[in-house]
């Protein structure tokens, strides 16, 4: 079993790897010329940047904690923000050099291990929470595919993702139903084919548990869509920060895209197959490759280094409470 999954992660390495030439290659890029352009980004949008990520992991906190108040027991502790913050932050982190999704469920399910639950609060709600990431990013796929097909603008696009987002708000009660229905047929037929793990099996059995009310789907939904937005922006950042000349409409019109084809992908962080499909979306809706695809290695590097920077000051942040909170309980002790 441990060889295997050594093959398996020199496999996906190999990968990446093969998805970054493809590429370099398609794309022309002059590497040198990337590298220095990434070493002489803009120090504003850097700054805009970390800020943006940092509001960005609160969403996916406040997503995270909205579901854990739902599942956990009256008599379960309950992280503080900063230690839910802490998770979150190293989980984006991890996801970085991890499978997207592995990244920020192992985290979470490490980070709850002492709170109770770890396997139902940290893995099952991760999940849970990111289900309406991949809901919203599904529901804009399809303003961004009528766009391009229609041949429509940023107006046209904006619109359409707005509408679809305030349907969805509006069909809450019966998503909530669709999504047991589906969750119960999805594990009907999984089971058919290999034994479910138990965070799997966590997973299907809390979506058809009852656990979703209304106000919290709504409040899912809007939290999703608002990271959503988030994430643009990050990525305007990133393109202001070397200077390419992106609207910002077509990103978000690609994002949808990129985050579906990411949360099957098989390279660590979804290194390449990002990239590859970002800079292609981008193509379609008029963007030349040539400019992406350099692009997209530069919103790889600084999103990285961003999200590492805020992970370690979240660890530092937690470390500094928890002294704090032992110094305090020594001297009532004594």
């Amino acid at each position: 079993m441990k060889l295997r999954r050594i093959i398996l992660a020199m496999a996906s390495v190999a990968l990446a790897t093969v998805l970054i030439y493809l590429v370099i290659r398609i794309g022309n890029i002059d590497l040198h010329a990337t590298w220095h352009e990434i070493a002489g980004a803009r120090p504003s949008a850097l700054a805009g940047l970390v800020l943006l990520n940092v509001l960005l992991v609160y969403l996916s906190t406040e997503k995270w904690r909205s579901v854990d108040a739902a599942l956990r027991h009256a008599s379960d502790p309950v992280p503080s923000r900063i230690a839910a913050f802490g998770f979150t932050s190293i989980g984006m982190a991890w996801g970085q050099v991890l499978p997207v999704q592995l990244g920020m469920t192992a985290a979470r399910t490490v980070g709850t291990r002492f709170y109770g639950s770890a396997l139902k609060r940290g893995t099952a709600g991760t999940l849970l929470e990111q289900s309406f990431d991949v809901l919203n990013v599904l529901l804009l796929a399809i303003a961004s595919a009528a766009t391009w097909f229609l041949g429509g603008g940023g107006l046209m696009w904006l619109l359409s993702a707005a509408g679809i987002v305030a349907l969805a708000l509006l069909a809450v009660a019966p998503l909530i139903r669709l999504a047991r229905w589906l969750a119960y047929q999805l594990a009907k037929v999984l089971r058919r084919w290999y034994r479910f793990s138990s965070h799997l099996q966590d997973f299907f059995d809390l979506l058809q548990s009852g656990v979703l009310s209304e106000t919290l789907t709504r409040r899912l939904v809007l939290l999703s869509a608002t990271r959503f937005v988030v994430v643009v922006l990050m990525a305007g950042e990133t393109a202001a920060a070397i200077g390419a000349n992106i609207p910002l409409w077509e990103i978000a019109a690609a994002v949808p895209f990129v985050y579906l084809v990411t949360v099957f992908a098989a390279t660590p962080g979804g290194i390449g197959v990002n990239e590859l499909t970002l800079a292609g979306v981008l193509k379609m809706f008029g963007t030349p490759f040539s400019i992406a695809a350099p692009w997209t290695l530069a919103n790889r590097v600084l999103g990285v280094a961003s999200c590492f920077l805020v992970a370690v000051v979240a660890a530092i942040l937690m470390g500094i409470r928890r002294l704090l909170h032992s110094s305090r309980r020594g001297p009532a002790r004594a």
